[in-house]
């Protein structure tokens, strides 16, 4: 059983090895050495595309779409589009085994810029923008990772199935047989069920307002029935091709006020920042990434001096009172 600590320096990782026939079992244990990288890119095709052209992992493509997954929408990303980021390289007796926190990170989409950074008190923890605000909204941009938008909002398509104009609303987000798909928002599911059109489908309920509904399904996540409380980023099934579907995707619908709307025109109101206590611990430790952030250049990878680590992460992660 694979045991790695969650966080920190100096780390370890432990298995533990059982022999069957000696009837024995032995607990291995290795230290996971942490250091801190900064790497950048420019998208010609997608995020994930982009990361492989820089030898960067998916998995550092998928937090980083955990930083921003309430700001950007990653199915709509645009060639020119750019990155850059700090964050947490893991590795056992010198080979990489994975990627820790992102200490903070830049992202420009079309004239936008957004910026994320790592913060963390005996009160806070997680990503906040330039204003200190937090960067997690009540809504996900997208239920699904690692997908591409196959079919938009739109009140005049052609069915491909049933070969003939009827009005979309929903967005299909094309992913393969299996993707989880997540609830972009806390609610109750009110529906966990199946029909001919939807196949398999779930609807949830999030306040008085709003509802989601994720329909095509290839099956619901275990436990996930009508009446139970789900939480944002939870898997509430997985893509599949049930109902009226010609591939496998899933059809993500959103009603507000009882009506459906197209989920990738709203605009939340921005969450309310920590409280001004706080304000100068973060402050420092915003400016501090800053700094770093604007000295790598862009398609380029960099490793920051060993000096710099643990001060670096001292005021990232702001882990000690003032």
């Amino acid at each position: 059983r694979d045991q790695p600590r969650s966080r920190g320096l100096g780390d370890v990782y432990k298995r533990q090895v059982y022999d069957i026939e000696k009837g024995t079992a032995e607990i291995i244990e290795r230290e996971i050495s942490t250091e801190i990288k900064a790497s950048s890119g420019i998208i010609e095709s997608s995020l994930w595309q982009t990361m492989v052209d820089n030898d960067l992992s998916y998995d550092l493509a998928s937090r980083l779409e955990d930083v921003f997954g309430w700001s950007i929408d990653f199915h709509h990303v645009q060639n020119g589009d750019r990155f850059k980021v700090i964050y947490e390289s893991r590795s056992i007796d010198g080979k990489v085994v994975g990627v820790g926190d992102i200490l903070g990170a830049y992202y420009k989409n079309y004239d936008n810029e957004y910026h994320g950074i790592y913060f963390e008190n005996e009160q806070h923890q997680g990503y906040y923008d330039l204003d200190a605000r937090p960067m997690k909204k009540n809504f996900l941009k997208s239920p699904v990772k690692y997908s591409r938008i196959s079919s938009g909002f739109n009140m005049n398509r052609f069915h491909p199935v049933l070969k003939r104009r009827k009005a979309h609303l929903g967005t299909d987000y094309a992913a393969p047989y299996g993707t989880p798909i997540l609830a972009v928002a806390n609610g109750v599911v009110t529906k966990a069920s199946r029909t001919r059109g939807n196949g398999n489908y779930v609807k949830i309920k999030h306040d008085k307002t709003y509802q989601t509904q994720y329909l095509h399904m290839q099956k619901f996540a275990k436990g996930v029935s009508s009446g139970v409380h789900v939480k944002q980023g939870q898997v509430i099934g997985y893509v599949g091709s049930t109902g009226l579907a010609t591939g496998p995707h899933v059809c993500f619908r959103f009603w507000k006020n009882g009506r459906q709307v197209n989920h990738r025109r709203l605009n939340f109101p921005p969450a309310e920042p920590m409280p001004q206590s706080d304000i100068p611990n973060f402050n420092e430790a915003r400016d501090n990434i800053l700094k770093q952030l604007e000295l790598i250049k862009f398609k380029e990878k960099a490793v920051l001096a060993k000096t710099e680590i643990n001060e670096s992460k001292e005021k990232a992660v702001s882990k000690s009172n003032p």
